[in-house]
C-alpha cells in the first residue's frame, strides 16, 4: 500500500513538470549556393550558424548567407538548446575561357590600379555596416525589367587567369529606363564615377544586408535617405567599365555575395 502511494505520487510529480518546448525556428529560403535564409525565433533567443553568431533584432528576426562555394551542411543553433543541420544543395557554373587578349585588357596600367585601390573600400565598407533596423522584412522586388544578359557565378578565365566569378546578375534594359530599390532601407553609398562600376548606388536593408546598383545613368537619390521598395533611385547607363547599357544588380549580407535571383524570385512577366 505504501509503495503504491509513493509510486502514485513520483507519477504525480512528474506529470506536474512543465514541458521544455523546442524553440522556434521559422525559415524561409532554400538551402543553395547564393541563398539568402530568413529565419525568426522567439525573442530573446540566441541563434548561431555553423559556431558564428548572428544578430537577432528584437522580434526574433535573423539572416543567413550561403556564399557561391558552399557546400556540405550548415549547423544553426538557438541558445544552448536546439541544433539542426542542413545540407546545402550542389550547384554548377558556366565558366567562359578566353584567350589572346591584349595584356592591357587583363591587366589595368599602375595608374588605374592605384585608383581601383583608392574606390574599393568605398564599398567594402558598406558591406561590413551591421545595421539593427530590418528594413528586409518588407520583402524584395526586380529593380529593372529586361532580358538576362549575366547571371550569379558565372566566371571568367582570360588568357588562363582567373577572374573574379560574376557577383550579381545583369539585365539588359534601354538607356534611361528607371531602376528602383529592391526593398527598403538607407542609401548607404552614392558616387558618380567609379573606375569599374561608374555611378554607383548601395542600399542598407539592415542586419548587413546591402544591394547594389552600378553602370548607372543618371543618380536619383542621396546618400543617408530612407526609402521604400519601389522608390527610384535612377536609370540604366554604361558608366564605368562596360559595353553597353544594363544594370549589374548585387546582393550581399557582409561580405558574401549572394544571387539577386534566389532572393527575389522569378522575374515577373
Amino acid at each position: 500500500m505504501i509503495v503504491r502511494y509513493i509510486m502514485v505520487l513520483l507519477i504525480s510529480l512528474l506529470m506536474a513538470q512543465p514541458v521544455q518546448s523546442a524553440p522556434r525556428l521559422d525559415m524561409s529560403g532554400d538551402f543553395i549556393p547564393g541563398a539568402l535564409i530568413m529565419g525568426q525565433t522567439d525573442p530573446g533567443n540566441m541563434v548561431s550558424v555553423d559556431g558564428n553568431p548572428v544578430r537577432v533584432s528584437s522580434d526574433g528576426h535573423f539572416l543567413i548567407g550561403l556564399g557561391r562555394d558552399a557546400e556540405g551542411s550548415t549547423a544553426i543553433r538557438i541558445n544552448a538548446e536546439q541544433t539542426l543541420d542542413f545540407d546545402i544543395a550542389n550547384r554548377d557554373y558556366k565558366i567562359q575561357r578566353i584567350e589572346g587578349l591584349p595584356t592591357n585588357q587583363v591587366t589595368p596600367d599602375p595608374t588605374t590600379q592605384a585608383r581601383i585601390k583608392r574606390e574599393r573600400p568605398l564599398i567594402t565598407n558598406v558591406r561590413k555596416i551591421d545595421n539593427p533596423q530590418t528594413w528586409f522584412t518588407g520583402g524584395f522586388m526586380w529593380p529593372v525589367i529586361g532580358p538576362i544578359s549575366g547571371v550569379y557565378g558565372s566566371q571568367r578565365i582570360l588568357n588562363g587567369k582567373p577572374r573574379s566569378p560574376h557577383n550579381g546578375v545583369d539585365i539588359a534594359a534601354p538607356k534611361g529606363s528607371t531602376i528602383v530599390a529592391m526593398g527598403d532601407g538607407v542609401v548607404a553609398l552614392v558616387h558618380d564615377d567609379m573606375f569599374y562600376t561608374g555611378k554607383t548606388v548601395m542600399i542598407d536593408h539592415g542586419h548587413g544586408l546591402t544591394s547594389v546598383y552600378i553602370h548607372m545613368d543618371s543618380l536619383l537619390v542621396s546618400q543617408g535617405q530612407i526609402i521604400t521598395k519601389g522608390t527610384p533611385i535612377g536609370t540604366v547607363g554604361q558608366t564605368g567599365r562596360v559595353t553597353g547599357p544594363h544594370l549589374h544588380w548585387g546582393v550581399t549580407l557582409f561580405s558574401t555575395h549572394l544571387d539577386p535571383m534566389l532572393v527575389v524570385g522569378p522575374m515577373p512577366q
